[in-house]
């Protein structure tokens, strides 16, 4: 296994916030539920930050396109053609201790 993390930022625009967060919120227990799933935890910004942020955990990089081709993520993401304001960004991270 080759476990890595992953941090995304997602700017929705502000008409679209609310949705985009619900959506988020919505695909958290399914996801938890998947196999390679460590972690998935949704953030807010603070003050006037108007991102939403991802911090993610898998047990290898399958798990994660497995993720990313369940029917409760595929319907977030052809959202995000409308929500967001640009592209999500992320970074993928391996631990190095």
């Amino acid at each position: 296994m080759t476990e890595f993390s992953l941090f995304a930022t997602i700017t929705p625009k502000p008409a679209h916030y609310a949705e985009a967060l619900a959506a988020l919120q919505g695909i958290i227990p399914q996801t938890l539920d998947e196999p390679g799933c460590l972690r998935f935890e949704l953030n807010t910004g603070q003050g006037d930050d108007g991102n939403l942020y991802l911090v993610e955990h898998w047990a290898d990089p399958q798990a994660l396109e497995d993720h990313y081709a369940q029917p409760y993520s595929t319907a977030v993401f052809d959202a995000y053609q409308n929500w967001l304001a640009k592209p999500p960004q992320i970074v993928k991270m391996n631990r190095n201790t």
